[in-house]
């Protein structure tokens, strides 16, 4: 099951495993050439076409229009007057 031009990898990499450890980095290298030959168990999407939209002629409802609704005006407080004392 191992294509014609990634075997010699393989082969290699099994030379290698015996005498020398590879690397974490090393090792991601390689992964990269073994995800493309084995690819993914995922199958192609398939399209749908395209949907036929609005029907001709046809006109909404306009969106429904509501009141403005506003803050109740309130009057500012007057401010309490000083009482004068006066002391004979």
């Amino acid at each position: 099951m191992v294509s014609q031009g990634f075997g010699d990898t393989v082969s290699l990499a099994r030379e290698q495993s015996a005498t020398v450890k590879l690397s974490p980095g090393r090792v991601a290298q390689s992964m990269l050439g073994l995800l493309i030959n084995i690819g993914t168990p995922a199958s192609a999407p398939k399209s749908r076409g395209k949907s036929p939209g609005r029907v001709k002629g046809f006109k909404c409802t306009p969106r429904p229009r509501y009141p403005v609704v506003r803050k109740t005006y309130s009057r500012p407080k007057k401010p309490k007057e000083k009482k004068i004392v006066v002391v004979i």
